[in-house]
């Protein structure tokens, strides 16, 4: 097995998931304000401290995704998080993508930027010690889209980037996002997640990248947003599993859900559902930003009293999310906080 396919089976280890700490300064900023801290970098550098130095959080985290900001921040001992995490056995990860723009001549479609200049960019994250990367594409759904040329634009972009940190030594999690907003029912999700997912594995094929060596984050099965009948627990978790076994290869070894805008309750009971039905042939994990992070967040509230209260809340929501890998996640559980 290769160092990557090794690295890649380490970041979906059993009872194992991610954790995305890779919002960008204007993402985070959002967050801040909903608590009411001001977003500096101090701040910021002193949220994630609180996050990945907490104590036993490494029996459920593999792996943490970090935003280039953070990726050259240290503790405040001066140890660099990357060291930090790795020294915790936690794989320091990082973000690559530049965001997702406006798709020329396809209204209401986006297309993620970032190609230029990331080879080096690769090189240089790898030597601060990044041994994985994530890029987002972000599909919406609507009257008439996703397109075909939406589609296969950030298909394209998926592999060259994959095919880019293979290159340069680290694995890529290539996340394809198709946006629960709007009112389409769980069967329109179902025929737009299984085209995107069809697009995404014949670039890669095309880009020449071994399917051992990556990690898969994508969303959920769900109904829309706004749809007004929304599937119950089971439908998700048997129409997620059915699309994913008809889209996924077997050599994927782990597929790592995002949450989506899911609560954080519901990304774990998805999660556990799948997993208690019996999964497939990939590693079925996840890689959560917000459903991890909420309850920390406000439990922390910009105040250092606040530090050890965050952390259990954070340990509490990565423990659950533990228990959903193996399908052991009960309500018992959740209310044991």
């Amino acid at each position: 097995m290769s160092e990557l396919a090794s690295i890649a089976r380490a970041m979906v280890a059993p009872g194992k998931g991610i954790l995305a700490a890779d919002e960008s300064s204007p993402t985070i900023k959002k967050r801040f304000d909903s608590i009411g801290v001001e977003s500096t970098e101090e701040r910021r550098r002193a949220y994630r401290e609180m996050l990945f130095t907490t104590a036993g959080a490494e029996q459920y985290i593999s792996g943490v995704i970090l935003f280039d900001e953070t990726l050259r921040q240290s503790a405040a001992d001066g140890t660099p998080f990357p060291k930090l995490l790795a020294d915790k056995g936690i794989l320091p990860g990082i973000k690559v993508d530049k965001g997702a723009k406006d798709l020329p001549f396809a209204p209401g479609e986006k297309v993620t930027e970032g190609l230029d200049g990331l080879r080096e960019r690769i090189a240089e994250y790898r030597e601060l010690g990044a041994r994985f990367a994530k890029w987002r594409a972000v599909i919406s759904i609507g009257a008439g889209i996703p397109s075909d040329y939406c589609l296969d634009a950030n298909a394209h972009a998926l592999a060259r980037y994959a095919a880019l940190c293979v290159e340069g030594g680290i694995v890529p999690i290539v996340e394809p996002e198709v946006l629960m907003d709007g009112d389409h029912t769980i069967e329109r999700y179902y025929e737009v997640t299984e085209r995107a997912l069809r697009r995404v594995f014949t670039a890669l094929y095309d880009q020449r990248v071994k399917l051992n060596e990556i990690v898969l984050k994508p969303n959920m099965v769900l109904s829309g947003s706004t749809c007004a009948r929304q599937a119950d627990v089971t439908e998700v978790a048997e129409a997620t599993l059915a699309c994913f076994r008809n889209a996924v290869p077997a050599e994927v070894p782990g597929i790592v859900f995002l949450s989506g805008g899911q609560s954080d309750q519901k990304a774990t009971a998805h999660l556990n559902r799948m997993n208690e039905l019996g999964g497939g042939p990939w590693e079925l994990s996840f890689s959560y930003g917000r459903a991890l992070q909420a309850a920390p967040l406000k439990a922390w509230g910009g105040k250092d009293s606040n530090v050890a209260a965050a952390q259990k809340a954070y340990l509490h929501r990565a423990r659950c999310n533990g228990a959903a890998r193996t399908g052991s996640y009960s309500d018992a559980m959740e209310n044991a906080a």
